[in-house]
């Protein structure tokens, strides 16, 4: 290329593209929008210079570890640096910080704890552990950070998600996870985020801290396990493109991306934003 030749432009993630369309088509959404596009622009950044990690289990250790029902990332098996994850950790609270989504008391106490190197490490492998396998909640297992902001779980998760996605990667090729069937997440035991419904209407979960899918079942709470549809709600978006699956048991939601017939994929970056207003919909019912 010669010196004075004009660089070819980059094209964007799609995932960016999707989420400045959806800002432009609804306004209401824009501020959420600008703060997804900064979240998941940094998170790229960040997962593009972390190492892929050799997986340390065999196919038939993690096969094993499947039939148990026990995840598949330990976390000694994330390729963790101490300093990035503390970067991260502060740059995302930072970034939630500008877009008004955490206060400047809970963002003073975050980065306090990050400065403090022994208390973070320490606090981060026992939030860790405590997700091994989510369902049931055991009431007293986070008490020990009830010094700590509330909102402190949603930065850990989303800073370590570069770190995660990695080792989801790692240890999920060639693992067949179509036996899983648990509405946990089967690499690193988190909670489903969101949902796509596919053709034959199962739905494929996704994983709300490591963005690992995993095949579900078509009907029923992946909280409270409740399976009896006349205990179970459904909503649907005016276009019909979202569902929304609500339990009148735990009062707690899933919602989904109808896939038959779209045009693109999930996109759990971008149709977790795209259905705020369902959530402001379902929360003035009494779920959450």
């Amino acid at each position: 290329m010669r010196p004075d030749a004009p660089r070819p432009v980059r094209q964007e993630p799609r995932e960016i593209v999707e989420l400045r369309t959806l800002g432009t088509a609804h306004p209401e959404l824009a501020d959420a929008v600008a703060m997804q596009i900064e979240l998941v622009t940094y998170q790229r950044r960040l997962q593009a210079r972390i190492p892929t990690p050799i997986a340390p289990l065999s196919r038939p250790a993690a096969a094993d570890r499947l039939r148990l029902g026990e995840r598949l990332v330990d976390f000694e098996a994330i390729p963790l640096d101490w300093s990035a994850a503390r970067q991260a950790v502060r740059a995302t609270a930072d970034i939630l910080r500008r877009h008004n989504n955490l206060d400047g008391d809970d963002h003073a106490v975050i980065t306090a704890l990050v400065r403090d190197a022994h208390s973070f490490e320490r606090l981060l492998k026992e939030w860790y552990a405590e997700t091994g396998v989510p369902i049931p909640r055991h009431a007293d297992a986070a008490t020990h950070r009830t010094d700590y902001p509330a909102i402190l779980e949603q930065v850990c998760a989303l800073a370590l998600r570069p770190f995660l996605a990695r080792s989801a990667e790692a240890l999920s090729q060639g693992v067949d996870l179509t036996q899983w069937m648990r509405p946990h997440c089967p690499t690193c035991g988190a909670e489903p985020e969101f949902a796509a419904i596919q053709g034959d209407e199962s739905r494929l979960l996704t994983c709300g801290r490591c963005e690992m899918r995993w095949p579900w079942l078509a009907v029923g709470c992946p909280w409270c396990l409740q399976v009896d549809r006349t205990r179970l709600r459904t909503f649907t978006s005016p276009d019909r493109r979202y569902r929304v699956v609500a339990c009148d048991d735990c009062r707690r939601y899933l919602k989904a991306y109808d896939g038959r017939g779209a045009t693109r994929p999930v996109l759990p970056n971008v149709d977790t934003i795209a259905t705020l207003p369902l959530d402001a919909a379902l929360m003035q019912q009494g779920y959450g």
